[in-house]
Formats: structure tokens, sequence, C-alpha cells
């Protein structure tokens, strides 16, 4: 594996936790929403990552693109493979006066427990830190390198 490979493969981790703590904080905004635009509470979602498939030749802009469309090729990566809709059932809670209260008075939430996405999100943030180490090792490693050429 050469010096650009690992960097590629930090960068598509790097990006994969990115797009985790992009959904995670999106979770938690939306941890009251009662309604949505497609109608009933807000379902939590979660990401899905896959190992990156072996292909050769992949730039940092095709795993920028990556990001917003879907799945790249990187060797010894990781790539997101896609985005879940969580369908557990939030919680009902008997609230009449709710603008969002059904017949019988009861309000739906949305499944949005934060001490899972708090869990998730020390995740994400670890594996994003760790990704950054190996960069800056496999930086530290190259000048290194270069200073023995010296």
């Amino acid at each position: 594996m050469s010096f650009w490979d690992t960097i590629r493969t930090s960068a598509s981790g790097l990006l994969a936790q990115r797009l985790r703590l992009d959904v995670i904080a999106n979770n938690v905004a939306n941890a009251q929403t009662t309604r949505t635009a497609a109608g009933g509470p807000y379902q939590r979602q979660d990401v899905v990552f896959m190992p990156a498939a072996g292909g050769s030749g992949s730039t940092f802009s095709q795993i920028i693109a990556a990001q917003h469309g879907g799945m790249t090729s990187i060797q010894g990566g990781v790539q997101v493979s896609s985005i879940v809709t969580d369908q557990t059932p939030g919680e009902r809670v008997y609230d009449p006066s709710h603008p969002d209260a059904d017949k019988s008075g009861y309000v739906t939430y949305p499944n949005v427990d934060p001490v899972v996405e708090m869990t998730n999100m020390i995740s994400a943030t670890r594996s994003y830190e760790a990704n950054l180490s190996v960069v800056e090792a496999a930086k530290n490693m190259a000048m290194q390198a270069l200073n023995i050429g010296k």
C-alpha cells in the first residue's frame, strides 16, 4: 500500500464518519418533530457502511462525489451503502391538547433516543479521530522518508 492509498483509505473513513455525524445531528434535531411532510412523526435514520470495492485510480474528488451520490471504489476504504430509516414505532403520549394528537388524544413522538444518538456520536467521533491519526502518521512517515533522502 502506497502513501496515497493510505490517504485515500483514511479519507474514505473521514467522509463516511462525517456523513454519519450529519445523520446523527439530523436525528437529534428532529427528536420532537411529530409532523413531517411524509405525514406522521420523524423516523430516525442510520448509516450503513460496507467495504469499498477494490478499484484503482480513485481520486479524492471521487470520494467527495460518492458522499453525495452513493458508492465509490476506494481500495481498502469504506463506503456508505445506504441510509436506512428505523421503522421502530415511537413513544405514544397522552396529550389531547397537542395539535398532532389522534382521536384518542395520543401523540406519537419520533423514535429518537438521545442516549443512542449520543453513543453513536461518540463512536463516530472516535472513528473520525482514528482516521485523522492515520493521515497524520502517514504524513510524518513521508516526511521522515524525505529527510532520510537529504
